[in-house]
């Protein structure tokens, strides 16, 4: 029998049912690595249970985590960077990224961001009033994209959210006195991390809207087959990853199989409302360019998306956003690997935007790791620059949800910036909600 375990007390407090998060058992093989590493991961990560009246999507398809394990096994140039970030460390791959970014200045005559945002007419950066928190609940996921910035995979099975720092943040939430409107759900795969839908319950029983950054394809993993109906059930906002509407270019980017698995989640999202005019259940597509190139006019190419799926696939959403490619990580090195790391650098100073750079999302956002540090942005967040520590704040180290106790204690603080934010100042600007102008 499943193994079924219970969200805390404070997570319980919510309008609608707790559905009970089940570990399900790993499919594939009983001897081989993979259907191990499965079985480990879903009892650290525990995704919730199933609903047999929604079971034939999953039966369907079937998870996708071995094909994408099976996918690392032979990429090349994955295997290089899994044995670099064991060999080195984060912070040393960081510092390498970093000096490469510099480099590819270095002709430009570009000072430090924050310095050079100032001289460009732009406000300087310092943090307002939070009114977003973004919370990375776990890095594992069951695909792993060439863009991702997380580096998320199937082996990201220990980076996982523990309910003692779920429970601060649902403290700090009750703290904030109303100011917090938005918790932002992001992962790896979210939806497959135990705290996930005590999260939601609890943001949604205070009245805070719920985003969730979703993949598509964990639709159809084991165990989330009751997943639209829960979403809906709660009103969470969802933002749905799908690059291109080209399935070519979709699976190049994503894995084999996900564009075909991304359509018919976009359809079962719709079948419960999501995208629909007049429910209210809001489903929003979310790309980024394929290459070292800005991303074209968010409501341009908005057109282009409604008639290639609509015509093509019947499939409706509320909006798209778009999100420029962040020279860091995984695209960091397809940069290097391609000598394009000046030429993009280039590409992000010279189409600085003033306006861009006034909305950034790091002035009214906190986002938080796993393990509850607290970071100006996400990219910073998996860059490992944590929010600078100012005299008199409690604890040692990098700064985390436990030693503040209130997130408004951070107003007015200098934020953590370096030259990597150039993506998302240039053009009509970037942010987790899509261009910023």
């Amino acid at each position: 029998a499943p193994v079924v375990t219970s969200p805390s007390t404070m997570h319980a407090i919510a309008p609608t049912s707790t559905s009970h998060l089940v570990v399900p058992r790993a499919r594939g093989p009983r001897g081989s690595d993979r259907a191990r590493l499965q079985r480990r991961v879903t009892a650290r990560c525990a995704p919730p249970s199933r609903s047999t009246a929604d079971a034939a999507p999953a039966d369907r398809f079937g998870s996708l985590v071995q094909d994408t394990l099976r996918d690392m096994e032979t990429d090349e140039e994955f295997q290089l960077a899994q044995r670099r970030l064991k060999e080195e460390g984060q912070a040393a791959l960081t510092r390498e990224e970093r000096a490469r970014r510099r480099r590819a200045l270095d002709g430009l005559d570009v000072p430090h961001f924050d310095e050079f945002v100032v001289r460009n007419g732009a406000d300087a950066l310092v943090r307002e009033p939070t009114t977003i928190l973004q919370v990375n609940i776990g890095l594992y996921c069951n695909q792993a994209c060439s863009h991702c910035h997380v580096e998320s995979s199937p082996l990201r099975d220990r980076e996982v959210m523990s309910e003692r720092t779920a429970d601060r943040l649902v403290e700090l939430i009750d703290a904030a006195d109303g100011s917090i409107a938005t918790l932002d759900i992001t992962g790896g795969a979210p939806e497959l991390m135990e705290q996930f839908r005590p999260l939601v319950l609890a943001a949604r029983a205070r009245g805070v809207e719920v985003i969730d950054r979703c993949n598509l394809t964990v639709l159809y993993e084991p165990g989330q087959e009751d997943l639209p109906r829960f979403l809906a059930d709660n009103r969470v906002k969802v933002v749905a990853s799908l690059p291109c509407y080209s399935e070519s270019n979709t699976d190049a980017q994503r894995g084999r199989g996900v564009f075909q698995r991304s359509i018919q989640a976009l359809r079962d999202l719709n079948a419960v409302g999501y995208g629909v005019e007049g429910t209210g259940l809001e489903l929003d597509l979310m790309y980024n360019p394929g290459g070292a190139f800005l991303p074209p006019a968010q409501e341009k190419l908005e057109v282009a998306y409604r008639s290639e799926l609509g015509d093509a696939y019947g499939v409706s959403f509320t909006r798209l956003i778009t999100l420029t490619n962040m020279p860091i990580k995984r695209f960091a090195d397809q940069l290097h690997r391609e000598g394009k790391t000046e030429e993009y650098m280039k590409l992000l100073v010279e189409n600085f935007n003033p306006a861009a750079a006034n909305g950034v999302m790091c002035r009214d956002l906190v986002s938080v790791s796993w393990d509850g540090r607290l970071f100006d942005c996400d990219f910073n967040q998996q860059l490992d620059m944590p929010m600078p520590r100012e005299k008199g704040d409690k604890g040692s180290g990098p700064l985390t949800v436990f030693d503040v106790d209130a997130l408004a204690m951070l107003t007015g603080r200098r934020l953590a910036v370096d030259n990597h934010c150039f993506g998302c100042t240039a053009g009509a600007g970037s942010s987790c909600s899509g261009a910023t102008t």
